[in-house]
């Protein structure tokens, strides 16, 4: 990926993450609206039936706390991820999405397990070790704020509170590692000046023969650069005689 279209601004910086938020609520609303229950198709783990939790359970949520926990995190990381990784960030919500919906399924206890926590695993995990992976100063700033914002989560992997899908929580964490090593971003190195290169030579740079070691204007340079020479010729006018 160049530089030009890395690191660069675009509509889905804004629209991807208000269409997550706006999905996320608009099924919450659904369940207050009509008095009905989605819990059901969240991920019952080593249940055909349960298989479709995979696509549905990042949009059901218990609680209006539980969906509200979830709303700033998931936007903030859908807009970070859009921002710095647009080339591969839809890719990495899909399968991310997938896989840790797919392992959660396979390694989780007996129950639902609702919720967008799994995918913000995935962000977290793939944002901190990509920026980490691609060794690039402005990405691994990036990883640093993760872990100062995010860094707490880490304990949510492990089984410490009753009620929480640590399942989930793993299987994004897993699945972001692996996708940062799938995934490969290709950084342009950054342009320099020829003075900023290491094979720069002061004395041969043709602008600096016009100044002195002190900055001071040069008004004359010998030779002269790019000086252009203009010949007249002139040719004498005899006058003819015609028979």
């Amino acid at each position: 990926m160049s530089s030009e279209n890395h690191l660069k601004f675009s509509n889905s910086v804004v629209f991807m993450p208000l269409f997550v938020i706006l999905s996320i609520w608009t099924v919450f609303w659904v369940e207050i609206k009509f008095n009905i229950n989605l819990n059901e198709f969240g991920i019952e783990p080593r249940s055909i039936k349960g298989l479709r939790g995979v696509l549905f359970s990042p949009f059901i949520h218990g609680s209006v706390e539980h969906l509200y926990n979830n709303t700033i995190p998931l936007a903030t990381l859908t807009a970070a991820i859009f921002y710095f990784y647009n080339k591969d960030a839809g890719k990495v919500l899909f399968f991310g999405v997938l896989f840790s919906g797919l392992l959660t399924w396979f390694i989780g206890r007996p129950s639902y397990h609702i919720g967008a926590s799994g995918v913000i695993y995935v962000l977290v995990s793939f944002i901190f070790f990509k920026g980490i992976f691609a060794r690039h100063y402005r990405l691994i700033a990036l990883s640093l704020a993760m872990v100062f914002l995010y860094g707490s989560m880490i304990w949510y992997i492990f089984p410490i509170k009753e009620g929480i899908s640590w399942e989930g929580h793993l299987s994004g964490f897993l699945v972001g590692l692996i996708l940062a090593l799938v995934f490969k971003t290709k950084l342009e190195i950054d342009k320099r000046y020829s003075w900023e290169r290491d094979d720069y030579n002061e004395e041969e740079d043709e602008f600096l023969k016009y100044f002195d070691e002190d900055g001071n204007f040069i008004e004359s340079v010998d030779p002269p650069i790019n000086e252009v020479k203009i010949n007249y010729h002139f040719k004498e006018k005899k006058d003819r005689e015609e028979g």
